[in-house]
């Protein structure tokens, strides 16, 4: 498995890269991808807004795909 030296994850599985000089990207992980199904909503912070450690910044929505 390859794990990008510029991404910093957090314990649920959501990780963050800020390049140099630019805007901040936050996603998930495959792991967590595959355990939500299908993603319905995603809030996201205002363009601009200031995040500190620890604050929430958004919300996933999903819907689980029942086993087969």
């Amino acid at each position: 498995m390859s794990v990008p030296a510029e991404l910093k994850y957090t314990e649920e599985h959501m990780w963050v890269g800020v390049p140099e000089g630019g805007r901040a990207r936050a996603g998930l992980t495959h792991f967590a991808q595959s355990q939500l199904g299908d993603i319905v909503y995603v809030e996201h912070p205002q363009v601009g807004q200031v995040i500190e450690v620890g604050q929430a910044m958004g919300q996933v929505s999903s819907r689980t795909t029942p086993p087969r």
